[in-house]
């Protein structure tokens, strides 16, 4: 079953104030439990099944006794070409053993500002949501002004997109918790706090957030930014590998102390 927050696994963010917290020398996943922890995918529904099977695979190797939990950390949609596929698969009962919960990205903020206010259609289709319109078998017809082509993918992915994508989009969470683990899309301020962190910087935050050193009670796991393979540092662990371009589909595994990595 989709589970969008674990009862008694994931929770509100830390407390910790950040101009004086740190992040615990040996950080720990919850006793009992096995997560894993998925990047942005982009409309990449093929790698996306694959890693599925791995961590399928994977999972399945685990004590009987070991909870087992896959956290996708949003960017389901845009620039690859099977954006609906994808958000199928994450909304679909998960592997066996295991359960699933799904965090918001920044691409699905966006595609849910274009279907409440057409004139992000060029902002959204800049970030690749032309593949998305795809994706539902909504064209970019061509012969007319920007407003009117804009205005007729506004008007057919109204009727396209299942309302249940809709509801599942504008229900994901931000963040979620799990020991001494903070999941995130984006990643967090400096200098703020956890708990009292803006949903703006959460989904869209970059260089501020990358360039920090430390500042937090629990590490950050996180995408958004991509880089050639995973970052797996002290204060934060980034998964995303660019995977619509680089067909590298990054999952960290959490156990304990441990720390390791799955790919396509």
């Amino acid at each position: 079953m989709l589970v969008r927050w674990i009862q008694g696994l994931v929770g509100k963010p830390g407390r910790g104030e950040a101009a004086g917290a740190t992040v615990p020398d040996s950080p720990s996943a919850p006793a009992g439990h096995r997560l894993y922890a998925v990047g942005d995918i982009h409309g990449r529904a093929d790698l996306l099944r694959r890693l599925q099977d791995q961590i399928a695979e994977d999972a399945a190797g685990a004590p009987e006794n070991i909870k087992k939990t896959i956290v996708y950390l949003g960017d389901y949609i845009d620039r690859g070409l099977e954006s609906k596929g994808v958000i199928d698969l994450v909304m679909a009962t998960p592997p066996a053993g295991l359960t699933a919960a799904c965090l918001k990205g920044n691409h699905e903020e966006a595609m849910l500002s274009f279907l409440a206010d057409v004139s992000i259609g060029p902002a959204w289709f800049a970030m690749g949501g032309d593949a998305t319109a795809y994706s539902y078998g909504v064209g970019l017809p061509k012969g007319l002004s920007q407003k009117a082509r804009f205005d007729h993918v506004w008007r057919e992915l109204q009727q396209r997109i299942p309302a249940a994508h809709i509801s599942f989009l504008a229900d994901l969470p931000l963040t979620c918790t799990a020991g001494d683990y903070m999941f995130v899309h984006a990643g967090v301020r400096p200098g703020v706090a956890l708990d009292q962190q803006r949903a703006e910087d959460l989904l869209w935050i970059r260089e501020e957030f990358l360039s920090a050193t430390a500042g937090w009670d629990k590490v950050i796991v996180h995408g958004h930014s991509a880089t050639h393979l995973p970052e797996s540092l002290p204060h934060r662990i980034g998964v995303d590998t660019g995977a619509y371009a680089t067909n590298v589909l990054t999952c960290l595994v959490l156990e304990g102390r441990e720390r390791r990595f799955l790919s396509t």
